[in-house]
């Protein structure tokens, strides 16, 4: 379960919230932390949440993992959602939780299978709805 580069550990929560979030739709969003050397659960996303209530759910001075699971429609009038992974690490972050995460995030990231598009930001224009529209397209 841990990862030998990082030493950091996933916890089962994750990926089960995850399998939700992909199959059964229960979430919009989820943000994870990395507490005491594991990532875990930090908040959950109701379906009905906005993509306003997922960046506000995301700390100005802590980075996070997140996935959105985005609806949109293409320019062929189809309906269609991609989940997006977030790596969130403003610059207003400690320099040492910014290596942990870095250093940790391949290894999570693989543990979640089914993201289909991965944003880094540093900043909130750096994930800012036009560009996810943009990258989902």
């Amino acid at each position: 379960m841990a990862n030998a580069a990082s030493g950091m550990a996933v916890h089962d929560d994750c990926k089960l919230k995850f399998q939700e979030l992909k199959a059964k739709r229960n979430y919009r969003f989820i943000v994870f932390k990395i507490e005491q050397q594991q990532v875990v659960v930090e908040k959950l996303g109701e379906p009905t949440e906005s993509y306003d209530d997922f960046q506000a759910s995301l700390p100005a001075d802590e980075c996070r993992y997140a996935v959105y699971d985005f609806d949109f429609i293409t320019d062929e009038n189809c309906q269609k959602s991609k989940i997006f992974f977030v790596a969130w690490s403003p610059d207003t972050s400690k320099v040492r939780m910014k290596m942990v995460y870095a250093s940790s995030k391949d290894r999570f990231k693989r543990e979640l299978e089914g993201i289909q598009v991965e944003l880094q930001a540093t900043d909130p224009s750096e994930m800012s709805l036009d560009i996810v529209k943009a990258r989902a397209l």
